[in-house]
């Protein structure tokens, strides 16, 4: 696998489903929420008491009350003032054991305010997962009731979903959830009767609690962007490449590869938004070609490289993601599956404008002023 940093991590026989935004991924992860026999995990960086919330909590709560063994995991700081205490005691009421990650309140135990739980899981009898960009909530519903975020998702089957139930158990236990570990043994055995299975899928990150771990995705991106020989199309909501994945990307297009990049028009964080766009002069003199995504907010974090090799999770290019939270990331070594992300992000170019040089040269001084001085915060974003 010429594209795979660690190639004797991968995990064969597995089967991958790319997910297209809520509209697609909500249906699914409901279907198989509500199809749970056993035990169903879920870990969110955000889980909203809105309406979409709701409508999980309530599939969580059917499952809880035929004696599924249903835990649930969310981030303090992503969910605050969208999670309620009401919210989270009627889930407990149900027999649904609920922690929630570093409280920000140092006289709780197990706060923190640095380290946030980003990663999105959800795994279901041990047998499927879906992981990616989406949290819960009505930002990423389809309109007319939530917002419509753009994102991408995806649900696994296979010897992986092994790997994603190991994950959230370890940030299950460091948020003082109870240990489970004899539901461990037979977590992704097997694939369901009459799937295909054969997609090796590795997991770039396990959960930045230790060093080993902590720059996986950041060492997967720059092995893989060293392979490149034709193209690199990236897909990141909140993109402040450092400079050794810059590095990379001057490196790749001397080589002749196209690199394009579609990062938001519009963002939901403005420090993270404007730093972004500081960037922007040096890329593009580099040659990388950037697009902006219009119409709605774009949450994806994905990359293609090749149709070789293509990588979807939690991770934002940016040191927040690879130094500070937990984060999960799945590098899928399949040409078929590439494919697939790259004919997406070919459809999703169709909803972006390109940013010429000549033209954000001309922007207001203003402007440059405030990306200048959210720049200068990127370490602490």
């Amino acid at each position: 696998m010429p594209y795979v940093h660690r190639p004797e991590a991968l995990r064969g026989s597995n089967q991958i489903k790319l997910l297209v935004s809520g509209a697609n991924a909500y249906p699914a992860m409901l279907e198989a929420i509500r199809a749970a026999q056993e035990r169903v995990h879920l870990e969110s960086y955000i889980f909203a008491a809105d309406e979409t919330g709701k409508e999980f909590q309530r599939a969580l709560i059917e499952r809880a009350q035929v004696g599924v063994r249903v835990r649930v995991l969310y981030d303090a700081v992503g969910s605050m003032g969208q999670m309620t205490d009401e919210f989270a005691v009627e889930m407990e009421q149900a027999g649904i054991e609920v922690r929630v990650f570093h409280p920000i309140a140092p006289w709780r135990a197990r706060w923190g305010l640095n380290q946030r739980d980003h990663q999105k899981l959800l795994i279901v009898d041990s047998r499927i997962a879906f992981t990616g960009g989406l949290n819960i909530g009505n930002d990423y519903a389809p309109k007319p009731r939530g917002q419509g975020w753009y994102d991408l998702h995806c649900q696994v089957e296979g010897t992986v979903v092994r790997d994603l139930a190991m994950i959230f158990r370890r940030a299950w236990l460091r948020a003082g959830g109870r240990p489970f570990s004899e539901e461990m043994a037979r977590a992704g055995d097997s694939v369901m009767p009459g799937r295909i299975a054969t997609t090796p899928v590795l997991i770039a990150t396990a959960d930045n609690f230790g060093l080993d771990h902590r720059l996986d995705m950041h060492a997967a991106y720059r092995f893989a962007l060293r392979q490149a020989s034709q193209s690199i199309d990236l897909t990141n909501a909140y993109f402040i490449p450092d400079i050794l994945l810059r590095r990379e990307f001057r490196r790749a297009v001397r080589r002749g590869v196209e690199v394009r990049v579609i990062v938001p028009s519009e963002s939901d964080v403005g420090l993270v938004y404007h730093a972004s766009r500081h960037l922007y002069a040096r890329l593009l003199k580099m040659g990388v070609r950037i697009f902006e995504f219009q119409d709605r907010m774009m949450h994806a974090k994905a990359g293609v490289i090749d149709r070789e090799w293509a990588t979807i999770g939690s991770f934002n290019l940016d040191r927040r993601s690879f130094v500070h939270n937990l984060e999960v990331g799945l590098v899928v070594a399949d040409r078929e599956f590439a494919g697939i992300m790259d004919d997406q992000f070919g459809r999703d170019l169709q909803h972006c404008k390109e940013v010429k040089l000549d033209q954000w040269r001309s922007r207001p001084f203003a402007r440059r002023a405030k990306e200048w001085l959210a720049f200068r915060f990127r370490w602490w974003l």
